[in-house]
């Protein structure tokens, strides 16, 4: 079975005429057809942007990618527009984080959905329609038929949510690409999103690359993870070997800042200093400045990948060092 997704060293720059922010700097991984993917990592680490560069939803006057990116044996910084509009939505599709702001505010729910249907499958308004009231009741929309005519001020932001993913799976897409769907809501209603997406894809057999900074959400959803930083995947594999046992330093401090077992009578650590600028990265590894095993040869160059154990991915010269732990 060969890879539905395969990237190679994307990198993405933004380019204006007073700086050029690197915001994805060589990212490269593949994933297999039904996998769950989640990507972790800070505010600002590049992982919005690497899903909107695999839909080229990024402004193309401004931004330049670079690499490649193949979906489903197609290339998809060689598409033309017509090719790239029949790809989204029919074999890859977005949840984005407020969906408030994805849906147009004047249309009615329902006859969003309908309008994609009707594009992409070639029906009439009246099929999708029907296909969106199928979709609603799938999503587990109460009184669907009812929510179809209205408009997105009128939904909860759970209904909402509900909604939007109802609206990225009409065209049954062979990957689905959530970008911290659960953001904008209460825990309740997040616990609730992230079983229904887990229970749709595996109903559905898709593809799902799971964009979050809540390690809770990649431990329940996710079959693998990767964790980014400054624009760069530092650390990927199973979601047990990660979050178990982490190797690169970053990845150890994001687990070591949760509450999650944590003793209540002690502070939360924290992982100390600041992202680097994107501007102005560091010529070394760009984690160096705040990280706990820093050595002189961190600030000499990139660190490349490592493989310490089948399947497990890290960029530290020291993982492998035996003083390492």
């Amino acid at each position: 079975m060969s890879p539905l997704v395969e990237v190679e060293d994307l990198s993405v720059n933004f380019v204006t005429r007073e700086s050029n922010v690197r915001a994805v700097n060589g990212v490269s991984f593949s994933m297999m057809p039904g996998e769950v993917m989640c990507m972790l990592g800070e505010s600002g680490s590049g992982k919005s942007v690497t899903m909107r560069a695999l839909m080229r939803l990024l402004p193309p006057k401004r931004s330049v990618i670079t690499g490649k990116i193949r979906i489903a044996g197609q290339d998809v910084l060689a598409m033309d527009d017509g090719t790239l509009r029949r790809m989204r939505g029919s074999t890859v599709s977005m949840i984005f984080q407020e969906p408030m702001t994805a849906f147009d505010p004047v249309m009615r729910v329902g006859d969003q959905i309908a309008e994609v249907v009707a594009l992409h499958r070639g029906v009439s308004h009246k099929a999708g329609r029907q296909r969106a009231l199928d979709l609603f009741d799938l999503v587990r929309i109460p009184s669907a038929q009812r929510r179809l005519d209205a408009y997105p001020h009128e939904l909860s932001g759970g209904l909402r949510q509900r909604a939007m993913i109802a609206l990225a799976l009409s065209c049954e897409p062979k990957l689905l690409l959530a970008d911290e769907p659960t953001t904008a809501l209460d825990a309740t209603v997040q616990i609730q999103v992230l079983i229904l997406l887990r229970r749709l894809q595996q109903e559905l057999g898709m593809s799902v690359i799971f964009v979050t900074h809540d390690l809770g959400v990649a431990a329940e959803i996710a079959d693998r993870v990767a964790v980014m930083y400054a624009g760069r995947v530092v650390e990927t594999g199973t979601v047990r070997d990660v979050l178990r046992s982490p190797l690169h330093p970053y990845t150890a401090g994001l687990l070591a800042s949760t509450v999650h077992d944590q003793p209540r009578d002690q502070d939360l650590k924290t992982i100390p200093g600041a992202p680097p600028d994107m501007r102005r990265l560091p010529p070394g590894c760009s984690f160096a400045p705040r990280c706990p095993r820093m050595i002189a040869e961190c600030n000499a160059g990139s660190p490349p990948p490592v493989t310490p154990a089948p399947g497990r991915i890290v960029r530290c010269i020291r993982v492998e060092q035996p003083e390492f732990a």
